[in-house]
């Protein structure tokens, strides 16, 4: 097999995430982006150490667990989405069958799988989207929405996304409407120039509180009272709290703040969860399904256990979530979080919630571990998707506690770190998935280890 020959096969194989196997009597190829058993022609882009890997040019014949037809017309070409046409339960079982199989390949020993809990809604869950500004072609008319599947330019306007509650579709229209009719440009990332960059919006589940945050460079100055006003006027299922402009003119295409201006309102928003209650601003991190996170919490309390009279460290804690849910039955929890922002939210949500036994420190875990004054009974892991630094893992081990919870949002980097867990003396108890983002490849583990006597 060489680079630009084109081979036809069927999907077999699939492994996490979304990445299907088609096997030749020339080699294997590695395809990217495929369902199970979709019969497709594929291009080999990449070779490496004699592993081919091949981009889909065109679907021959359907998976067999599609179904006639997409239910959202952007699919296939927004890259948000993987299985939109896949029944849920479907989703479900491939999600659980990846999972179990890697667990399979590192765990030692007997082993509890609890499955997986499936999301409470598999349309509309999204309580966040960062959209992107741009064209659908080269000099093309603006678009406001999701990059194309496989670009790094192109976006496509996504005004019927089915993952999102229609507030958010509604907001983007009225958006790109109005920048489309004053002839405003965006940010162009190859010259460097141009003024519209994202559109972020974020929309509890429980309270409807929307928080718009438009995000721009400062090569322009514009007045905003009038876009302001075109999102007031909306009729929406939410009520729109606050309304901010966020200036950024890093040369990297994500969405942060060298400045952020409060144009309506405030510059954060309520949401519930379990009985507590969370203010969250535009950029701290908070689970992106508010009633997937409640399985989710909910199963980590479970794992975790008896907690009364005991020290609880819950590392990598964003805005103090899962480190409040179990203060409420534990002695003392201590939260450590990389992003101030996220610590500051977390002490006030804290307090908020009458919680007096929580302490939350600012800092990267593998820096200030060394220097905690309190000694853990447990240990929760909720870490980012490239799981835990490697000198930050040894150092969490070295405390010796009987227990820990890991949970994670990409198993291929949870079972990297149970290998080293295993090797310095825990067992793996059980574990189980909970899906936090049908549609999509991406899922969520719980894991419970023990150390071995």
């Amino acid at each position: 097999m060489k680079k630009g020959e084109i081979y036809e096969g069927t999907i077999g194989r699939f492994d996490f995430p979304s990445k299907g196997m088609i096997e030749l009597a020339e080699g294997k190829i590695t395809v990217k982006h495929a369902l199970p058993g979709q019969k497709v022609r594929v291009m080999i882009n990449k070779k490496r150490g004699g592993k081919c890997e091949g981009r889909i040019l065109e679907v021959l014949e359907s998976s067999p667990l599609e179904y006639a037809e997409s239910p959202c017309p952007h699919f296939g070409i927004c890259g948000g989405c993987t299985y939109q046409t896949i029944p849920y339960e479907e989703q479900l079982k491939i999600k659980e069958q990846q999972v179990k199989s890697l667990l399979d390949g590192v765990v030692k020993g007997d082993f509890i799988f609890e499955g997986i809990k499936p999301s409470p809604t598999a349309d509309g869950y999204r309580n966040k989207m960062e959209f992107s500004f741009g064209d659908e072609y080269k000099d093309g008319p603006l678009s406001l929405g999701m990059h194309k599947r496989g670009s790094f330019y192109d976006v496509v306007t996504t005004t019927e996304c089915k993952i999102v509650d229609s507030d958010f579709c509604d907001i983007l229209k009225a958006a790109l409407g109005y920048f489309e009719a004053l002839g405003t440009g965006f940010y162009k990332k190859m010259q460097h120039t141009g003024y519209l960059r994202h559109l972020l919006v974020r929309r509890a589940v429980k309270t409807g509180e929307i928080l718009v945050d438009l995000v721009t460079t400062t090569q322009e100055d514009l007045d905003l009272k009038a876009f302001v006003g075109s999102l007031l006027h909306l009729k929406l299922n939410g009520k729109i709290v606050g309304i901010l402009h966020t200036f950024n003119d890093s040369l990297a295409d994500v969405v942060k703040s060298d400045r952020t201006d409060v144009l309506y309102g405030q510059d954060y928003f309520y949401e519930e969860l379990l009985g507590l209650k969370f203010k969250i601003s535009p950029f701290s991190f908070f689970q992106t399904n508010s009633l997937g996170a409640e399985v989710l919490y909910e199963t980590a309390r479970s794992y975790v256990g008896e907690t009364k009279d005991k020290v609880v460290f819950d590392l990598y804690s964003g805005t103090g979530t899962i480190a409040q849910i179990i203060a409420r039955v534990a002695k003392k929890v201590v939260g450590v979080e990389i992003v101030e922002e996220a610590v500051e939210a977390a002490r006030e949500n804290a307090a908020g919630n009458g919680l007096d036994n929580c302490e939350f420190i600012a800092g990267d875990v593998l820096k200030v571990i060394d220097g905690l004054e309190d000694k853990p009974d447990l240990i929760i892991l909720d870490p980012p998707r490239d799981g835990i630094h490697p000198k930050a893992l040894g150092k969490i081990i070295d405390f010796g506690v009987d227990r820990l919870v890991y949970v994670s949002c990409k198993p291929t980097s949870l079972v990297r770190d149970l290998e080293v867990l295993q090797e310095r003396g825990y067992e793996v108890v059980k574990a189980c998935c909970v899906d936090m983002f049908p549609s999509t490849a991406n899922v969520e583990t719980v894991c419970l280890l023990s150390k071995k006597p």
